[in-house]
């Protein structure tokens, strides 16, 4: 029963936002019990304090760490539903810093500089962030990084990410800084 359940909402998100989630169906088959923790632990925070565009540029960051195109996609695709400004997201996937704004950009590089581990450079982001929106705002982007990380890791570790492709933004092929790097 709890298996069917899991399979419809999976299946559901996959009409939603046009994304292969076979892996999640994988997990499903595998255990349910393990797929709804995972779910729950990989769940975005509350934007509480942070701005949206922040948020999505931390995640943004994240899942082009781990991604050449699906998982980017469907994250880009929930960012514009959710009202990001394409302009904003297309900024953010160039690696533009003056088109992305400067809410995104300060997310942004602070996130890459976390994943690089580059703390002379992520400190005084880390600053910045808290001195503008507060300790709940460095939270919620630390853990939309963290979260943004899980499926296309989860993906690619069962045997499902090889695959990479075009992204667009509200319908428009938008360049990827990231993919253009790796080419």
């Amino acid at each position: 029963m709890l298996k069917a359940v899991l399979n419809r909402m999976i299946s559901s998100m996959e009409r939603q936002w046009g994304y292969d989630a076979s892996y999640l169906h994988d997990v499903n088959r595998a255990s349910p019990a393990s797929l709804i923790k995972f779910m729950v632990g990989s769940r975005a925070p509350s934007p509480r304090g942070a701005p949206p565009e922040a948020l999505f540029a931390a995640q943004l960051a994240g899942v082009l760490a781990e991604d050449c195109g699906p998982c980017t996609q469907v994250g880009v695709d929930m960012a514009v539903a959710g009202g990001i400004d394409p302009q904003v997201v297309r900024g953010a996937l160039a690696g533009d810093h003056a088109a992305m704004g400067e809410t995104a950009s300060l997310a942004f590089r602070f996130a890459q500089a976390s994943l690089a581990r580059d703390m002379a450079m992520a400190d005084p982001l880390r600053d910045e962030i808290v001195r503008r929106w507060g300790e709940k705002a460095l939270v919620a982007i630390g853990l939309s990084l963290v979260a943004s990380r899980m499926y296309p890791t989860l993906k690619y570790a069962l045997g499902h990410g090889r695959a990479c492709s075009r992204v667009t933004v509200a319908g428009i092929a938008a360049p990827v800084a990231h993919l253009a790097k790796a080419a």
